[in-house]
């Protein structure tokens, strides 16, 4: 799409993709817009992603703010909705007891682009990814209980999800947030001061051409959560079950971001429910450090170095593939010695070894 068509905004290119607005992908949302009989009232965009958009909504039965995730329409049959109610049915006790993210409602909804999968969640605050990144530029930590807290919760979550027999396969600092529970009923006005309140352009084109009906007439700016505090005191819930799996029922990829690649994904053709096991390490690592563990450069073998670095050795089936990869690399590789003397570094690269040895 030629953005140089519209009149010029920030929001155009900071946003999600106006390009997506088609048929078959987003619903088209403006603030104020009502769905499923007006029980849900859009107040505010939460986020966005490759398949959905994100949004505050206000649930007039409820009388509480929920989250509602609207699928694109290519993806109207949605393997999240599936996931989620196959581990509801799993759980005696509820969903958000296993920290997993609740969901209260779904429905389809018909608008200019196609039939759209709504799924209605729990209101939640800010994802993992972006309270670690306000701590990492202010040079600060998360309290030791909140480590200890949260990393407890997230095992419990993957120990529960894969004790139904399923995978979540895409654990990450973007598909854990934190609880919002003392929001949930605050009027609108004390939920904005804490997450910012909407900044709104109008999307026109440059010539006056009206719009067509598959455009929103607003660009919005998402959430951003900007006098967020509450991280020590709020549990956390695992979210985004579309690339969940079965085990026994693996696909052929995984999506990975290059930082969290799991190492079996690099050496062999096969994985299992065990990569959850690599990516939950990485995030307890993250939560005592606001950083990585590995960072991907675009070469499998400086992040495989990272890796060997960190748990000291392979399984012995990978190490002649790890020699040729050495031998064709381009770079001098030399470990860091980095958070190395750092006696906390040592209990997690402890920790990450026993993980290690789950996998192999």
């Amino acid at each position: 799409m030629d953005l140089s068509l519209y009149c010029q905004s920030n929001l155009l290119y900071t946003q999600e993709s106006l390009s997506k607005y088609q048929p078959g992908g987003y619903h088209p949302v403006n603030l104020g817009d009502t769905f499923e009989n007006d029980r849900y009232k859009i107040h505010h965009k939460l986020g966005w992603g490759g398949f959905s958009t994100v949004w505050l909504a206000k649930d007039r039965d409820r009388n509480q703010w929920v989250s509602l995730k609207i699928m694109t329409a290519n993806s109207s049959i949605s393997r999240e909705l599936e996931n989620l109610k196959f581990l509801e049915r799993q759980s005696r006790r509820g969903l958000s007891s296993d920290y997993v993210v609740q969901l209260l409602d779904a429905f389809p909804h018909k608008g200019p682009n196609g039939v759209h999968q709504c799924l209605v969640f729990e209101l939640l605050g800010p994802s993992v990814d972006k309270v670690l990144s306000d701590y990492h530029e202010s040079h600060d930590k998360l309290y030791p209980e909140t480590v200890l807290r949260v990393s407890t919760q997230i095992l419990k979550a993957v120990k529960f999800i894969h004790s139904v027999g399923m995978c979540h396969g895409d654990i990450s600092g973007r598909n854990i947030a934190f609880t919002c529970t003392h929001l949930s009923k605050q009027t609108e006005e004390q939920l904005f001061d804490v997450l910012g309140f909407p900044e709104i352009e109008p999307l026109e084109r440059i010539d006056g051409t009206p719009l067509g009906n598959e455009l929103p007439a607003q660009l919005i700016k998402a959430a951003e959560w900007t006098e967020w505090i509450d991280e020590d005191d709020e549990d956390i819930r695992l979210l985004d079950f579309g690339e969940s799996f079965y085990q026994g029922q693996e696909p052929q990829k995984l999506a990975q971001p290059g930082s969290l690649r799991v190492p079996e994904t690099i050496f062999t053709d096969c994985f299992d429910y065990r990569v959850d096991l690599w990516r939950t390490g990485c995030m307890i690592y993250s939560f005592l450090f606001t950083t990585w563990p590995f960072w991907y450069l675009g070469e499998d073998e400086v992040l495989i170095f990272q890796m060997v670095g960190f748990v000291e050795r392979l399984p012995a089936e990978w190490e002649p593939k790890w020699e040729s990869m050495q031998m064709a690399s381009s770079h001098n590789l030399e470990l860091e010695e980095g958070n190395k003397t750092d006696p906390t570094y040592r209990i997690v690269a402890n920790f990450a070894r026993r993980l290690w040895n789950l996998e192999a």
